[in-house]
């Protein structure tokens, strides 16, 4: 299982939201390029990066910090938060992105999104996040009535490079991660499945490795010394 490291931006900053809440924001650092660094030295696998002033606003906001990053590290880094068009994908991709990550659009637009993915295969990677099961777009500010397994496998004939699961009423709570519903779309798709959500402890990484994810993203937990990421890296492998 490979361990993502989490860097959310905002407003220029690392920030982490509760349960995708703007109003509860805590800022952790404002050279998000030395995080990424720091998370790379010790052993992150890649690093998972959100554009939430981009999720909310249904485009690319926080540029300059992403391409700062990825002048920075070596490690492949992904990208989500506000990309709803080919243009944007072209634009993170030509600057060394390696995987895009769609949620609101593939779910309002799923002709558009098979499109994408056939036309940068293995690049796209399926951001589902959920609140008890149901799927939440725009910055987890809306909630719908799909159920977030069926999504899934709508798209699993795709070219998609892996599913992140998101579960909001767990994210960035520090209540330990949603394991079984994790393990229900590992169990219900053929593509690899990154856990995101709630993840605070040693013992959250370890089950997550055994339930058979193949990722696993940790955010506040890294950032408030909960995890050290070298011992989240040994335990995954």
């Amino acid at each position: 299982m490979k361990i993502l490291p989490a860097i959310d931006l905002r407003g220029g900053c690392c920030v982490r939201l509760r349960q995708g809440d703007y109003a509860q924001e805590t800022v952790f650092g404002d050279d998000p390029a030395e995080m990424a660094e720091r998370w790379e030295s010790q052993g992150g696998d890649i690093l998972h990066l959100v554009d939430l002033d981009g999720a909310k606003e249904g485009r690319l906001v926080n540029f300059d910090a992403i391409k700062a990053i990825l002048a920075t590290v070596n490690i492949p880094c992904e990208l989500g938060g506000g990309i709803r068009d080919e243009a944007a994908i072209s634009q993170l991709l030509e600057i060394g992105l390696s995987r895009v990550i769609i949620g609101t659009r593939a779910l309002r637009d799923p002709e558009w999104f098979r499109k994408i993915c056939a036309k940068f295969p293995g690049k796209i990677v399926l951001g589902i996040d959920a609140k008890d099961g149901k799927v939440a777009t725009s910055g987890w500010l809306e909630v719908s009535q799909t159920d977030a397994v069926e999504l899934a496998q709508r798209f699993s004939d795709t070219e998609i490079a892996a599913i992140i699961y998101t579960d909001i009423s767990t994210d960035g709570m520090m209540c330990g991660a949603n394991v079984a519903a994790m393990a229900e779309m590992k169990a219900a798709v053929s593509v690899d499945v990154i856990a995101s959500g709630g993840v605070t402890t040693l013992e959250d990484v370890r089950r997550l490795a055994e339930a058979g994810l193949d990722g696993c993203i940790i955010g506040r937990a890294l950032y408030e010394g909960a995890i050290s990421l070298p011992e989240a890296v040994r335990i995954s492998r």
